[in-house]
């Protein structure tokens, strides 16, 4: 029985942030694949207050919620750090993963909303996307000189923000509007680290495509 196991989606930003995590560290463990319809025994024992992937069990013990997981996968695994040793940019770090956790909701409500909810989800990434480009001018990396806490935070951005854009035909992103941030998503899919332990994109947009034509129909379907 591997000491090491992760409860994940495959197409989950966050399930990835534990599984780079872990890869950055060496550290091997068991891949489950839940079924969101259906899920296992085991991870509703595991986390039974949000009953969501990621879970990481450990020795037997779970840990929730995807940057308290790399925060642990950190603490306790030897291998390169993933927070920075500075304790000011160890701030700085949190500060950012912080950040794009809060934007969450605005993200997906723009891609899976309609009407109101949709225009205010849009108004807030925007808002977010103006923040981003004006941090990351001649920056390749958040915080410091190389690949860590905050640029494994920022893969929903980074990544599967693109896939939602192509996915729902909702455009949020252009290089005339946000240059510095478009240059330094290129440089981020782009980066080995990140390349390696990304999704298949053309599985990923497949998916998300179904999902958006899914809710769709749901939204036009007689009540």
């Amino acid at each position: 029985m591997a000491e090491v196991k992760l409860l994940g989606f495959w197409y989950s930003p966050f399930t990835h942030r534990v599984e780079w995590a872990l890869k950055i560290k060496g550290v091997k463990y068991e891949y489950i694949e839940e079924d969101r319809a259906n899920k296992s025994s085991l991870l509703l024992q595991s986390n039974p207050v949000h009953k969501k992937v990621p879970v990481l069990i450990h020795n037997g013990k779970p840990i929730v919620e995807s940057m308290v997981i790399l925060e642990y996968i950190d603490e306790t695994f030897e291998g390169p750090s993933i927070l920075p040793k500075d304790p000011y940019d160890r701030a700085l770090a949190r500060f950012w993963a912080k950040f794009f956790g809060d934007k969450v909701a605005a993200v997906v409500n723009t891609f899976f909303r309609k009407g109101e909810e949709q225009e205010k989800g849009k108004e807030e990434v925007y808002g977010m996307l103006k923040d981003l480009d004006n941090e990351l001018k001649d920056k390749k990396f958040f915080v410091g000189d190389k690949f860590g806490f905050a640029d494994i935070a920022a893969n929903l951005v980074g990544f599967w923000l693109g896939v939602f854009e192509e996915a729902s035909g909702v455009v949020l992103v252009t290089s005339e509007n946000f240059p510095n941030f478009c240059k330094w998503r290129d440089e981020y899919i782009n980066c080995s680290q990140v390349k390696e332990s990304l999704p298949p994109r053309d599985e990923l947009l497949a998916f998300f495509q179904a999902r958006f034509q899914a809710v769709v129909a749901s939204a036009s379907a007689p009540k």
